[in-house]
């Protein structure tokens, strides 16, 4: 059995770290309220953006002369992951989640033939990553965990993207992040990004915009070319919002299961220092008692 020197030890210890945890599940409640609010804000522009653009896509139809971001490069070869994941750990199994989906996917693509290469944002991410696909992951964005999210960085990742789509070094786009739905949960989802998957508006779905005729100004190209970017950077962005407040509302869930295990482990070191020293005061009783005897 340990001493009492060592049972006091790791009491003083685990209080240490238990107050720690206590901290950083109150920094990440109080960070979780900001990217939570943003999230919340950014989602019905983007959803929005996305329907006005499906419509007037649907409107003008595809063919060989579209954007190369709404027909793509015509084949489906070469698939380009954008995994999201944090900068840092001590989140639970968020970063897992989304990793692990992500590994799925390249299994999937590998077996169907088709060449895969991975765009990283957080440097999680990465490193479980690169131990399987290390040969695959040609950047990674990194940093953004420690400063509030802006739109220039949804821009900076969708300007790279669209250089690399430019050079056709990629067919099919796809994000992989954890949307953000409670603090309790956030689902791993996959979106399309390149070719622009077309979804029916709720205007379509309810027939409300059926046979309408669009009349354009200026043309249906210049439009085009000017939302098909933005709509990019847009879907980025909220996925990078839903990211960031998944990433807080776990790791304030994993702070306060690992403090509330802290103090349970707390009551039973300190149960098990008082049998201890129970049996210690015992012990010496018993051999003054002895020792009184034998005089």
């Amino acid at each position: 059995m340990p001493s009492l020197k060592e049972f006091r030890n790791r009491i003083v210890s685990v209080k240490s770290t238990r107050k720690i945890t206590a901290a950083m599940k109150m920094v990440a409640a109080s960070k979780l309220r900001r990217a939570q609010h943003q999230a919340v804000a950014n989602q019905p522009y983007a959803v929005r953006m996305a329907n006005v653009l499906g419509r007037l896509v649907a409107a003008v139809g595809i063919n060989e002369t579209s954007p190369v971001l709404i027909a793509g490069t015509g084949k489906a070869d070469t698939h380009l992951l954008l995994v999201i994941t944090s900068d840092r750990g001590l989140c639970g199994g968020f970063n897992a989640f989304i990793v692990r989906a992500a590994r799925l996917k390249v299994r999937e693509l590998l077996d169907e033939g088709k060449d895969v290469k991975i765009l990283c944002v957080g440097r999680k991410g990465r490193d479980m990553l690169k131990r399987d696909y290390a040969d695959k992951i040609v950047h990674t964005f990194e940093g953004w965990g420690r400063k509030r999210l802006t739109f220039a960085d949804a821009v900076e990742v969708s300007e790279y993207i669209t250089d690399m789509i430019q050079r056709q070094q990629f067919d099919v786009c796809t994000v992989l992040y954890n949307r953000f739905k409670s603090v309790m949960t956030q689902l791993p989802t996959t979106q399309q990004l390149i070719p622009f998957a077309v979804h029916a508006s709720e205007e379509v779905k309810t027939g409300a915009d059926t046979g309408a005729l669009y009349e354009f100004e200026p043309s249906e190209k210049e439009i085009l070319e000017t939302l098909l970017p933005l709509n990019l950077s847009v879907q980025i962005f909220r996925a990078l919002l839903d990211s960031a407040a998944g990433e807080q509302a776990a790791r304030m869930t994993a702070m306060d299961n690992a403090t509330r295990n802290a103090g349970e482990m707390i009551n039973k070191l300190t149960l098990n220092y008082n049998r201890a020293r129970q049996a210690h005061i015992t012990k010496e009783l018993i051999e003054i008692i002895s020792g009184a005897e034998a005089v």
